[in-house]
C-alpha cells in the first residue's frame, strides 16, 4: 500500500516552528510517499457539540472544513499532528480537530475507529522550554488517542523555538527529523498496559 502522510497543522500562526520542523522531517520521506498539508486555522471547525445522547451523528458534507478533515483523515496511512506545545498540551485547534473525531467515531457508515486502526499516528511540536519531560501530557494525548483507536504511535519529534525560526537553530531536533519518520512504530498502548496484556 502506498503511505499517504496527512500532516494536519495546528499552530495559531502560519510557518512556525513546528511547521518548520514538521517539513524538515517531511523531507526525508521517500519520493513515492504522498504528502497532505492541513492547516486547522484555514479550516475552522464548528464547536464540538456531544450529542452522543441526543441524536445520531451524520456525515459532514465534503465541501465543508469538517468533511474535508474526516476525508484526508479516513484516507491517511500516517497521520502527523503536528501543533506547538500550548499550555503543556497541544493547540486549541488541534483539540477541536481530536474532538471531532468522537462524532466520527459514531457517524454511521464511516467505521472511523475501523480505518483508523493499525495506522500510525505522529506528532511533531516546537517547546519554548530546556526540559522536553514538559511536553509529556502532549505525548499521553497523542498516544493515549492512539491506543484508543488501535493505531501505531511513532512518537513525538520535539525541537525548541519560540521566537520565528527558532527551531531552525536546533541541530538536534534537525538531525531526529532526518530519521524520525523511518522508525518502525509500535502498536499504541495505554500506559497501564503491559506488552502482551
Amino acid at each position: 500500500m502506498t503511505r499517504r502522510f496527512l500532516f494536519v497543522l495546528g499552530s495559531a500562526r502560519a510557518e512556525g516552528n513546528t511547521e518548520l520542523l514538521a517539513r524538515a522531517a517531511a523531507e526525508q520521506l521517500p519520493e513515492d510517499v504522498e504528502r497532505r498539508w492541513i492547516r486547522l486555522a484555514d479550516h475552522p471547525l464548528p464547536d464540538f457539540e456531544d450529542l452522543r445522547h441526543d441524536s445520531d451523528y451524520v456525515r459532514p458534507p465534503s465541501d465543508t472544513p469538517a468533511g474535508e478533515l474526516l476525508d484526508a483523515t479516513l484516507a491517511a496511512t500516517d497521520l502527523v499532528i503536528a501543533s506547538p506545545l500550548y499550555w503543556y498540551s497541544v493547540s486549541s485547534l488541534t483539540k477541536r480537530y481530536l474532538d471531532h473525531w468522537s462524532a466520527w467515531l459514531r457517524v454511521p457508515g464511516v467505521g472511523f475507529k475501523d480505518t483508523m486502526a493499525g495506522r500510525t499516528l505522529w506528532g511533531v511540536a516546537a517547546l519554548a522550554a530546556d526540559q522536553p519531560s514538559v511536553a509529556a501530557p502532549y505525548i499521553g494525548t497523542l498516544n493515549n488517542s492512539a491506543a484508543y483507536l488501535g493505531m501505531r504511535f511513532g512518537g513525538v519529534l520535539l525541537g525548541n523555538g519560540s521566537a520565528p525560526g527558532d527551531v531552525l537553530g536546533d541541530t538536534e531536533a534537525l538531525a531526529r527529523a532526518k530519521t524520525f519518520f523511518a522508525r518502525e512504530a509500535p502498536l499504541a498502548r495505554f500506559p497501564h498496559e503491559t506488552p502482551g496484556a
